[in-house]
């Protein structure tokens, strides 16, 4: 029986650390940093469409504001450049009716403000048309302007200029209705922009949202895929399946917390291997001097070496019967130990199993005599492909469990049928029962219940889980039955394998009731 040693423990964890940094070389990633790093891959495409869509909204305030001031500087522009034409037209006016030169200055102060005017529009006109009626509109004033300065000497010829502002008015008036058609199409410009922002925001959403809720799917996956691995390697090592061997994918951190966990594994593993070893060797030495002790207490039995009186027959017969529970308990131990080495193979033949459980019943028969048993016995002939000897061990096993519970005078009730292809052997004893909290753990091993009888000397807590090992091993099973709930259903079972009407049948108390299911025929030939 070997232990680890500190060498073998350092060169272990030596080993695992390096082979764990190696992946880390390859894989520099942190649980953390998988959070955060899922968080700003799901959250960017929605701040980017949320940018996008201030960005937009900003071009779109600021196109109106322009707009809005364009509109309004050009209606006022348009107003002050007709007033500047009849206060120009007035004065000329003026002066040749009344023939006083100094009415012309009215003239030139409003020439002065309508070529201001005109100036400012031209630079706050956008578009080429109205740059292009603006320059016609300046050049037709200074070309009255220049003849209005020729005549200023000569009244009479003001007369000829009077009608050179009503093409001036005119084309004054068509360039405010340009301007504002020219508005009217800004705001339909506008409008289109509008549309066309709200028409990039709706599929952005619908673009970005699926995106982003696919993300944040995937990083899901990718964060609790290793917590779903550890979690499922917790599990199996609680459980003791501890072949599968510890994989964990994803963040370093929680790589090196699988490579732990896969160690943790191997050593439970040794230890197992070391505990299964030392059970066998225990039970191996232990069986060798038993076989002397129980042939000695049959040599006495027997009054081979002379007679015995009535009370050293009693003591013979205990030294025998105690031998015989020795030898169980032993060879449970051997039994577990080769279905933990995996080498009870199974040599299955035809075999009926009503002569198995007559042979088994044979060998009970001390011990059920001894408690003053009742046996209610309905089997039928039920040829079965078996391993004959596990299929005596699994019967020995749940009939002694059923001996070991019941009360002296008590009845165990045994009956078998088939079902389809499957044959069902029932064994129904009148004790206590098992406890509520101890039913889901009787086919553990080593596990002792709560309810043990008192005279009776303590089990391994082995037979049962050697029982049922054996069982799934044929392809069948070994169920517990509820008895509370279901004791009328027994009762109607065990009348019916027997021949018999349920009236007559004694009901049973509530106790404990186990059923074997085996397939007739051999599922792995099939």
């Amino acid at each position: 029986m070997g232990f680890f040693t500190t060498a073998d423990t350092t060169g272990t964890e030596g080993g695992l650390a390096a082979t764990a940094l190696g992946r880390f070389r390859h894989n520099p990633k942190s649980f953390l940093k998988l959070i955060l790093l899922g968080f700003t891959l799901v959250g960017l495409p929605l701040i980017v469409a949320l940018i996008n869509s201030a960005v937009s909204i900003d071009r779109l305030a600021g196109q109106s504001r322009k707009a809005v001031y364009q509109a309004v500087q050009i209606t006022l522009a348009s107003h002050t450049l007709t007033n500047e034409i009849h206060l120009m037209e007035r004065s000329v006016r003026q002066t040749l009716i009344l023939g006083d030169e100094s009415l012309l200055e009215g003239y030139f102060q409003a020439h002065t403000k309508f070529g201001k005017t005109a100036t400012n529009l031209f630079q706050l006109s956008s578009r080429t048309e109205q740059k292009h009626m603006l320059a016609q509109l300046q050049s037709l004033e200074t070309a009255i302007f220049q003849q209005v300065s020729a005549a200023s000497q000569v009244p009479d010829k003001l007369r000829e200029l009077v009608q050179s502002f009503t093409p001036l008015l005119e084309s004054t008036r068509n360039f405010s209705t340009v301007g504002y058609a020219l508005i009217e199409l800004e705001v339909e410009e506008m409008q289109n922009m509008a549309e066309h922002a709200h028409t990039v925001m709706v599929w952005e959403l619908f673009a970005l949202i699926p995106f982003a809720i696919l993300l944040a799917l995937g990083f899901s996956v990718l964060i609790t895929r290793p917590i779903r691995q550890i979690d499922e390697a917790i599990r199996n090592m609680g459980q003791g399946e501890l072949s599968k061997i510890v994989r964990v994918d994803g963040p370093q951190d929680l790589m090196y917390l699988g490579e732990r966990l896969d160690w943790m594994r191997r050593r439970l593993l040794k230890l197992e291997e070391q505990k299964t070893k030392f059970l066998r060797h225990v039970s191996h030495e232990l069986k060798t001097p038993l076989t002397s002790m129980r042939e000695g207490a049959d040599l006495l039995a027997e009054g081979v070496v002379g007679a015995l009186t009535v009370k050293q027959q009693q003591i013979a017969n205990i030294l025998h019967s105690n031998s015989i529970q020795l030898q169980k308990r032993i060879e449970d131990l051997l039994n577990y130990s080769a279905l933990q080495t995996e080498k009870s193979a199974l040599m299955k033949h035809q075999t009926n199993l009503a002569g198995i459980l007559s042979v088994v019943l044979q060998d009970q028969n001390l011990a059920i005599m001894n408690k003053n048993l009742k046996i209610d016995l309905a089997s039928t002939e039920l040829m079965i492909d078996c391993d004959k000897q596990k299929i005596r061990i699994i019967i020995d096993n749940l009939l002694s469990n059923a001996v070991k519970f019941s009360p002296p005078g008590g009845r165990i009730k045994i009956w078998t049928n088939k079902v389809d292809d499957s044959a069902q052997l029932d064994i129904m004893d009148a004790g206590p029962g098992i406890d509520e909290i101890d039913q889901d753990r009787v086919f553990e091993p080593f596990y002792q219940g709560r309810r043990m009888p008192d005279s009776h000397v303590k089990g391994t807590g082995l037979g049962l889980s050697i029982a049922r090992e054996y069982a799934l091993a044929h392809g069948g099973n070994i169920e517990l039955k509820a008895n509370r709930s279901s004791e009328r259903r027994s009762d109607s079972e065990y009348a019916l394998a027997n021949g018999r009407n349920i009236d007559l049948v004694q009901q049973s108390t509530a106790g404990t009731h186990f059923r074997l299911t085996l397939p007739i025929h051999d599922p792995e030939s099939s």
